[in-house]
């Protein structure tokens, strides 16, 4: 079994960055591939970054090229997410998601996720 804890959400005006951390613990070296989502009000949970270590991919949701990165601390087993230049449409609880298959693609739907974290609130003022 995996479990999955977020942190580094908060208030923040718009234009301003934030990191969220994903922290992996229990049985980590089963996991594959991570990958962050966030849910709006109201909203469907929709992707937003993830992350393939064993096919070396990097992918991302268009709303957030150029503006969110994800990386990995292997020796952590955590994943950060790097929010920049943030919107009020990136407002959202989010939520970091772990893969145990072993494959070549890019993981972006909630149905191929086998682990999730209680999620954190990121809120971005106008």
């Amino acid at each position: 079994q995996v479990q999955l804890v977020e942190s580094g959400g908060g208030l923040v005006q718009a234009g301003g960055s934030l990191r969220l951390s994903c922290a992996a613990s229990g049985r980590t070296s089963s996991l594959y591939a991570m990958g962050w989502f966030r849910q709006a009000p109201g909203k469907e949970r929709e992707f937003v970054v993830a992350i393939n270590w064993s096919a070396g991919r990097l992918c991302s949701a268009d709303s957030v090229k150029g503006r969110f990165i994800i990386s990995r601390n292997n020796a952590k087993n955590t994943v950060y997410l790097q929010m920049n230049t943030l919107k009020p449409e990136d407002t959202a609880v989010y939520y970091c998601a772990a893969v145990r298959s072993r494959g070549t693609t890019c993981y972006t739907l909630t149905h191929e996720y086998d682990y999730w974290g209680q999620g954190t609130q990121v809120t971005v003022s106008s």
